[in-house]
Formats: structure tokens, C-alpha cells, sequence
């Protein structure tokens, strides 16, 4: 996957990142083979009817089958910053020397016996929950709204057999951003959290926010005392509006927060995905070599 080098600083005096018409989901068929997807159309042709699709992993090989929904709404969907992650994941099973997620993975290895305990936030059609469980062979929690848990679980069921052949598990519950008792109901028991395209509607920042700081400050304070490595949140994320600089405002209050990759624009974008880590303010990352 080209990217470009990562950027240490936002683009907050950015114009819309794409075409008004493509701001949530710009669907570009180059994009989609760039990054590995195939497409199987509505039998219909219209978007009342699911739409599969399949994504291949070089790394594992394996592929992964995602039955989208389009006409039940965004959620139903795949996002453009979930394919990013993808590859990413991807990459660090290739050549994990060149990868940036390297170095955050690679913090938490423990061994076989133990694998790597993953929450994503925000999982839609559950691509990326997938893909991480099949690539790093880890313990994969993938969340969303209630209403988008069914279709979730029919994806999880749907890679169950490459899921079972690669080690990886994955588990489907819901989680409401800014509840806390949701979060008290998966637990604290994770060393990376994951999500792509989360950051859209103003009104879902304060609740997005309030959550990670449940998830990273709350769990970490046990861990800082055991000398443990504390949770890492990495976040995907393809920049629409300027108003999305308020989020990151206030996030930095919380978390230290930089970037660690940035693709190349897709055609019809002026900017590339990009990919953050968010850690506790103050939180020392341990450093292992690959």
C-alpha cells in the first residue's frame, strides 16, 4: 500500500476532504481493487438487497467475506478508512520491519499461549475486527449499536472456518459510545482498542470521547501498578469537515495524541486516510523490536 511519510499535526484549515457527494462513502472501484475488495452486485441491481464482498489478506492468505446492507443505512457499510486498517494489519503479518503498527503490536506480545486482547469501537460490518483476529491470531471484541449487532454476528458466523484455521476468536456485543455501564459490560480487559471512520457527526464526539477515557485512563491505572503496557487506541480516519478539529481539541485534554501513518489521496480526495494513536497523557510506550 503507498502512503505517505506520517504528518505530526492535523490539517484543522482543510477544505472538505472529498466531493460533497462522496463525504461519507466515496465509491470509487479503483479504490476498492487498490485495496484488495472484490464486489458481488445486488441480484436486483438496486441497494434493497445485501451486497458481499470479498476481501483477499496476502499475508495469511485468506479471504474475508462481508455482507454489507446498504439500503439500512451508513453502518451497514464499509467505510473508506476501515480499508486502510486493513492494510495496515496486512502489512505488519508481511513485513512487520516496515509496518507502522509494528512497533504498537509488537508492545504487547506475549507469546502463543497468550494473544492479543482487541476491542473495536465503531465496528459496522465488522471488516477490521475481522482482519485483526485473522492477522495477528488475536481475541477480537467487535461493538456497535444494538440495531447493528445481527448483521455483525451474521459476518462474524460468515468467517467462522478461516477465523477457527488461523486462531483467532471474535466475539459480537453491543456498545453504546458515552454509556458507562456498556463499558462495564465488555470490561477493561484489552490492550488495543480499534476503529475507522468513527469521527463524523458533532453530536457523537463528547460520547466517543467520554468512552475511550473509560477504556484508556480507567484500565490503565491497574496496569501502570502492575508495570504492564497500558491500552493503545488506534484510530483511522479520512477528514470531511473542519468542525472535526473540535474533536481532536478536546481529545487532546485527555490523551496524548500523533500520527503514525497517512495514505495517499484516493482519486476525487485532496487527503489521504490517516492513522492516529491515542495513549494516556503521560503514558510510557514500551519498545520491542520486531
Amino acid at each position: 500500500m503507498a502512503a505517505n511519510q506520517p504528518q505530526q499535526q492535523d490539517d484543522d484549515d482543510d477544505d472538505i476532504a472529498a466531493e460533497p457527494t462522496k463525504i461519507f462513502l466515496p465509491h470509487s472501484s479503483q479504490s476498492h481493487l487498490q485495496n484488495g475488495f472484490s464486489h458481488s452486485p445486488p441480484r436486483n441491481g438496486t441497494v434493497d438487497q445485501p451486497v458481499d464482498q470479498r476481501h483477499y489478506l496476502p499475508s495469511i492468505p485468506s479471504t474475508i467475506l462481508i455482507r454489507q446492507l446498504p439500503s439500512q443505512g451508513l453502518s451497514f457499510q464499509l467505510w473508506p478508512a476501515a480499508t486502510s486498517l486493513v492494510a495496515l494489519l496486512d502489512h505488519h503479518r508481511r513485513v512487520s520491519a516496515t509496518c507502522p503498527l509494528s512497533p504498537i503490536i509488537s508492545a504487547f506480545s506475549r507469546g502463543p499461549d497468550r494473544p492479543l486482547k482487541i476491542l473495536e469501537l465503531g465496528s459496522g460490518t465488522g471488516l477490521v475486527g475481522i482482519a485483526a483476529a485473522l492477522t495477528l491470531g488475536a481475541t477480537v471484541t467487535v461493538t456497535d449499536l444494538p440495531h447493528v449487532v445481527p448483521n455483525l454476528q451474521f459476518n462474524a458466523d460468515a468467517n467462522a472456518g478461516e477465523l477457527a484455521l488461523h486462531g483467532g476468536t471474535l466475539r459480537v456485543e453491543p456498545l453504546r459510545w458515552g454509556e458507562e455501564a456498556d463499558v462495564e459490560g465488555i470490561g477493561r480487559d484489552f490492550d488495543l482498542v480499534l476503529a475507522s471512520d468513527v469521527v463524523y457527526h458533532d453530536h457523537l464526539y463528547d460520547p466517543l470521547i467520554k468512552t475511550l477515557h473509560l477504556l484508556l485512563c480507567g484500565a490503565d491505572k491497574e496496569k501502570e501498578k502492575k508495570e504492564e503496557q497500558e491500552m493503545v487506541f488506534v484510530m483511522a480516519h479520512l477528514k470531511r469537515w473542519k468542525k472535526e478539529a473540535a474533536f481532536f481539541n478536546r481529545a487532546r485534554k485527555l490523551f496524548d495524541v500523533d500520527v503514525i501513518h497517512v495514505d495517499k489521496p484516493c482519486e476525487g480526495s485532496r487527503v489521504g486516510v490517516k492513522v492516529y494513536r491515542f495513549t494516556r497523557k503521560g503514558q510510557r510506550l514500551a519498545q520491542k523490536k520486531c
